[in-house]
């Protein structure tokens, strides 16, 4: 069986830190934006920093497994 726990944590935090959707860190004029559609390349760069440590942290230290079938 396969095991489609990273692939299930890839899909979720690539939604949940897509720059501009829910959120955005930083923004042009506060910390936090919601919601603005708008990126920069900074944003860019901080959205893919926390993607990688957040997935490296769900798939290597917790050890999320989904096995369908």
């Amino acid at each position: 069986m396969a095991d489609w726990g990273p692939v299930f944590v890839a899909v979720v935090l690539f939604v949940l830190l897509s720059p501009g959707l829910l959120f955005q860190i930083p923004s042009k004029g506060k910390v936090v934006e919601f919601g603005t559609l708008q990126t920069s390349s900074v944003v860019i760069f901080i959205h893919s920093v926390l993607f990688l440590a957040l997935a490296a942290v769900f798939m290597l230290a917790v050890g999320v497994h989904v096995y369908l079938g």
